[in-house]
């Protein structure tokens, strides 16, 4: 048999298009090989007609292209194994030089398959047979300009602690020192998360940050060795194929949210002790109260 054309695990609908000449070229050298083995049992099996050639899908019926990885425990039956999966493909809005080996530059206007989707703000992407980390804010989705997978404001917080330390570039950011506890309220998708210290909010690297008791690994700590993505606020020349700007929500905006949560907290606490103090009261109130006397019944 001839050698066939190399097996791709990660496919985006641009790859998928060029490979099908590759395809149509194997199969031409492979039934023009000699007849004992153009016609041997296991290339008329390949070739056989099924069901899903005589009715293809139609476009209503293909489903959105998802990002995600094989799970580890994912079954190894080889009846089990589909095709490739479908990646979602973004566009870069500027050029980008990559820095380290394990990178990939961009030109503006590239258009990337995206494989892995790290909450670092780092992002593993392919083009043609090129693939490294590229950061996600020189990214943007080709239906519209906001993030579908991005999450809404958590004003509750989650705990997280500072793993390593960073001074602000920016006005909007904070400055930590290494063992600082703080709050994550907004998980963003470039990897600058709106966390909240005390009372005062701002941005921070994702990739310093380790939630509460979670235990320390080595991947975690070689990540932090890396340092931070680009935000988006930063990248100069940055041109976006749609009319409309992303949707962002301003400091002011997490400040007074947050207030007003931080706020109600503090009501509904003092609410609860004004009426355990009530109570307390009431109960001390009924135990000091004198008690009536029996009766004395009258003399026969």
């Amino acid at each position: 048999f001839p050698s066939p054309p190399a097996p791709k695990w990660f496919d985006g609908q641009r790859s998928t298009q060029n490979r099908q000449g590759t395809l149509t070229e194997y199969c031409y050298t492979l039934v023009n090989l000699p007849h004992k083995i153009s016609r041997c049992l296991h290339v008329v099996n390949f070739f056989k007609v099924r069901h899903d050639d005589m009715n293809p899908v139609t476009d209503s019926q293909t489903k959105k292209p998802e990002v995600f990885l094989l799970p580890k425990d994912a079954k190894k039956n080889p009846t089990d194994i589909t095709g490739p999966i479908v990646l979602q493909t973004y566009r870069a809005i500027a050029d980008y030089e990559k820095s380290s080996t394990s990178e990939m530059a961009l030109k503006a206007g590239d258009m990337v398959d995206v494989v892995e989707k790290s909450e670092s703000g780092w992002w593993f992407c392919q083009v043609k047979n090129k693939r490294g980390w590229v950061p996600a804010a020189y990214l943007e989705p080709m239906d519209g300009p906001d993030e579908s997978e991005e999450q809404e404001p958590n004003y509750a917080g989650e705990q997280y602690i500072v793993q390593k330390s960073y001074t602000a570039m920016e006005e909007d950011e904070l400055t930590l020192k290494e063992g600082d506890t703080i709050e994550v309220i907004h998980k963003l998708l470039d990897g600058w998360w709106v966390i909240r210290k005390d009372e005062t909010t701002g941005y921070y690297p994702s990739m310093y940050l380790q939630k509460a008791g979670e235990a320390n690994t080595s991947v975690k700590s070689e990540l932090r060795n890396r340092i931070a993505p680009p935000r988006r606020s930063t990248i100069r020349n940055a041109k976006s194929i749609h009319k409309q700007s992303r949707k962002l929500i301003s400091q002011e905006t997490y400040r007074r949210n947050s207030k007003k949560y931080i706020q109600s907290q503090r009501n509904m606490k003092e609410n609860l002790q004004n009426k355990a103090k009530v109570l307390i009261e009431k109960n001390e109130q009924e135990e000091n109260k004198p008690k009536a006397q029996p009766a004395v019944p009258p003399r026969p």
